[in-house]
Parts: structure tokens; C-alpha cells; sequence
């Protein structure tokens, strides 16, 4: 008999340190925009989280991939690595990274229409609420405080980028659960990284950027780490302990956090000052987020 995985303290602490974790990834991006070329900075943070994840992969017991897994790894890699980390390491240098985490923190907005759109996912009215509530604080975030700069073309290209990144993070999902019918999570992850590591690694050769690595100040050498074994590698390790453990539908709840750890890490770090109304904006996106993920209520039997 299988013994079901128990939750522990230790559990939700790592859940707890992994949403600072993904927080801090904007900040350490910002940080690496200002020292570092965006693809060679992207290329080593992800090479390095796929050699991280090796042995953890790797490891006896766990299916490994093999023919077809390969298309799928190298879709994740190309949608959720490669495109996603452009967007993410262009678009950081032109917004703040308290505002583009805002942005980010639609993605579980956008998962959920297009499950409804193309996978004929059900929606109930609170998840309906919760979805116009995200995209009305979307376009507060957007607008750094219009709500109608969105409709009216007044959004610049970093903002656009970030929008981007919501994209990209939503094709590598739908990826992702196919890729994870067939593989274990850690295995769908490494694999992931190393192909969109891998293709970074190119644009970078091409671009001529790479041989300056050596070159770069300890600043980008301390973000790099961070972004690769902290928020790559440990953040998604410990993410997928907890929702063995504690579920995914409480696990995902976590991830409101994300933003309000950026944006606070934004202002101490980085001493970034957001305007009320982003401010608002966001607590709007994190507010239609937390409905979209409120499970529904059981009748009494």
C-alpha cells in the first residue's frame, strides 16, 4: 500500500520561501539588465538550473526521456524558457520589477480562458468575477495607472514584453501537462531548461555576447546564481513537493504572493516607488486571482 505524502512545517515553509524566491527573480533580473547582455545572462541561468536539477532527474526509478519527449521538451523549451526569458530579461530593462510581476500575476488568468476557450474547462460565476477582476487590475498595471492606455496604444514596448511573458507562461503550461502524462514533473522541468538553455545558448553565440561572461561584474555572477538555483531550480523542486503534499488547489494559492514580494523586495532593494493606483491595480489582479482559485463550496449531503 502506498502511504500518501504528509505535510509538514517544513513544507509550507519551503512553499513560502520559494514564492520569495519567485519574487526575488525580478528583482535579480532588473539587478542583471544593468551588468550583463539579456540572452548570455538567460542562457547561463538556465544551463545552470538543468545541471542543478541532473541528479534530481536523474535519479534511479524516474522515467526518462526518450523519442517523442524530446518534441515536447524542446517545445517547453522554446515557449517557456527561450521566448519567455527574452521578454523577461527585455522587458525588466525598460519597467519596473514590482510592475512587471503585477503583469505576471495574470497568468493564472489567462491558464483558465484559454482551458475554457479550447479545452471546455467550466467556469462558475465566481471564477467569471474573479477573471474581469484580474483584467480590470491588468489594465491599471499596464497603464501605470490608465486604465484605458491598453485600449488607446499607449503602452510602451516593455510593458508589451511583459505581456509577452503572461503568453509564452501560458503555452509552456499546456505544454507542460502534456509533457507531464508521460514524464515525471522534475524530468518535464530539467528537460525544459536544458533545451530552451540550449537554444539561448545559440542566440547568444550569435549575437557575439557570450564570450564576455568572464568579464561581467560579481553582481551578475550573484544574480545569475540566484535566478538559477533559487528560483529555477529549488523554487520549482520544493513548488512540486508541496503540491504533492498539500494539493495543488491550496499549494497554487501560495503563488498570490509572488508579486507582493516583489514589489516589497522592488521598493528595498531597488528603492522603486509605484504609484497608488498600479498599487491598486495589483491588489485588483491578486483580489480576481484568489476567486479564480477559490474552490466551490460543497453542498451539505
Amino acid at each position: 500500500m502506498t502511504v500518501a505524502p504528509v505535510a509538514t512545517p517544513a513544507t509550507y515553509l519551503k512553499l513560502l520561501l520559494t514564492m520569495l524566491f519567485w519574487g526575488g527573480t525580478w528583482i535579480a533580473g532588473r539587478v542583471l539588465t544593468h551588468h550583463a547582455p539579456p540572452l548570455a545572462a538567460t542562457a547561463w541561468r538556465f544551463l545552470i538550473a538543468a545541471a542543478v536539477l541532473t541528479p534530481f532527474a536523474l535519479a534511479p526509478g524516474l522515467r526518462r526521456p526518450a523519442g517523442a519527449d524530446w518534441l515536447w521538451a524542446l517545445a517547453l523549451g522554446f515557449f517557456g524558457i527561450f521566448l519567455y526569458g527574452i521578454c523577461f530579461m527585455w522587458g525588466l530593462q525598460k519597467i519596473e520589477a514590482g510592475r512587471a510581476a503585477l503583469v505576471v500575476a495574470l497568468n493564472p488568468v489567462t491558464v483558465a480562458l484559454v482551458d475554457l476557450l479550447f479545452f471546455g474547462a467550466r467556469f462558475t460565476r465566481l471564477k467569471c468575477l474573479g477573471s474581469a477582476l484580474a483584467l480590470c487590475g491588468c489594465l491599471l498595471v499596464i497603464g501605470n495607472g490608465d486604465p484605458l492606455a491598453l485600449l488607446q496604444g499607449g503602452i510602451g514596448f516593455g510593458e508589451t514584453l511583459i505581456i509577452g511573458c503572461v503568453l509564452c507562461w501560458t503555452a509552456y503550461t499546456f505544454i507542460g501537462r502534456q509533457a507531464s502524462r508521460r514524464l515525471p514533473p522534475v524530468v518535464v522541468t530539467w528537460s525544459g531548461c536544458l533545451c530552451g538553455g540550449l537554444f539561448l545558448l545559440l542566440a547568444a553565440l550569435g549575437e557575439g555576447k557570450l564570450g564576455t561572461s568572464p568579464d561581467w561584474p560579481l553582481a551578475a555572477w550573484v544574480a545569475i546564481l540566484f535566478l538559477a538555483i533559487l528560483g529555477t531550480a529549488a523554487g520549482y523542486l520544493w513548488y512540486g513537493d508541496a503540491v504533492q503534499k498539500v494539493g495543488a488547489t491550496r499549494a497554487a494559492a501560495f503563488i498570490n504572493l509572488v508579486p507582493v514580494f516583489a514589489v516589497l523586495l522592488g521598493a528595498l532593494i531597488l528603492g522603486e516607488r509605484l504609484p497608488p493606483a498600479v498599487l491598486l491595480g495589483g491588489g485588483l489582479v491578486i483580489a480576481g486571482v484568489y476567486l479564480l482559485n477559490r474552490p466551490a463550496r460543497k453542498l451539505p449531503s
